[in-house]
């Protein structure tokens, strides 16, 4: 159903077509969407306190097992960050410098700047009522080859035809994930097993083998902080317009908390321009080459 209401509002925003045009691309467009989706199974590295109090795996464009208390997490004000780790399994997927700390530092940026909507974020170390501590368990790598193959056959398309055709389904990458929250007493009140796969209508190729994992980082803080603030299982889609001071950062504006220049600011136009255009996220992205 995503898919198909992805290619609806791109059929509604294209330009007017010839009858014979569409029907030939936009059946090939949704064909190619609904057969290029990712696949990333759930993975545990042993980094959560605890995996006893996990649910059942639930999720269709993500995979994920939660556990929350609702009280705590609602009672608690102020949360800290600890910077998110990659497994041994994970890092061995990766060859190119520099790769991990790209998305390790995205995950946390985009945590921040989410968290920041309800919670005062502290740095590490400072009185905090939750910290926050994430791993990423595995990547998928993005097939660099394929991506820009698909890149430049979706920009060439969407100049001459009335639907752009989507990513073509190869090379496609992903991410796994895990985070908990603990009080300063080390009680677990908030954990996450998640995986997802990068698909060919929603994600965007971009040349580099953390193409889509650089992506799906902020996807993952989106569900992650959503279940923290709401204290609720989080939904697959958030169809919520973001604040204000999630659109001031977003853009690369300074963030709400000062916690959160630790991670860097956003790309901003820069980014956007990089992902409309394919190019791998070290290019606009400063603060995670450090």
């Amino acid at each position: 159903m995503t898919y198909m209401l992805a290619c609806a509002l791109a059929r509604r925003e294209a330009k007017p077509a010839s009858r014979l045009g569409f029907s030939v691309v936009f059946p090939l467009a949704v064909a190619l969407g609904l057969s290029g989706c990712g696949s990333v199974p759930l993975t545990q590295s042993g980094s959560l306190k605890s995996y006893d109090k996990l649910g059942p795996v639930e999720g269709k464009l993500s995979k994920s097992r939660v556990f929350l208390d609702e009280r705590s997490l609602l009672t608690a004000r102020s949360i800290a960050i600890s910077p998110t780790k990659l497994s041994p399994q994970a890092r061995a997927k990766l060859h190119e410098p520099g790769s991990d700390r790209l998305v390790s530092n995205a995950l946390d940026r985009a945590l921040c700047i989410d968290l920041s909507d309800r919670f005062l974020v502290v740095r590490p170390g400072e009185p905090a009522d939750l910290t926050v501590q994430a791993e990423i368990t595995d990547i998928v790598p993005t097939g660099k080859v394929a991506a820009g193959v698909s890149k430049v056959t979706t920009l060439g398309t969407s100049a001459v035809l009335p639907v752009g055709i989507p990513r073509l389904p190869i090379g496609l990458g992903g991410l796994a994930v895990e985070a908990e929250a603990l009080t300063p007493q080390g009680t677990q009140v908030a954990a996450i097993v998640w995986s997802r796969g990068a698909n060919s209508i929603t994600n965007g190729p971009r040349v580099s083998e953390v193409g889509d994992a650089y992506g799906l980082a902020s996807a993952f803080a989106g569900q992650f902080s959503q279940m923290l603030q709401k204290g609720q299982k989080p939904s697959g889609i958030n169809l919520s317009l973001p604040s204000g001071q999630k659109l001031k950062s977003g853009l690369g504006g300074a963030p709400k908390n000062a916690a959160c220049e630790a991670f860097g600011r956003a790309p901003g136009i820069g980014g956007m321009v990089g992902t409309m255009v394919g190019a791998p996220p070290s290019w606009s992205d400063k603060a995670g080459r450090q």
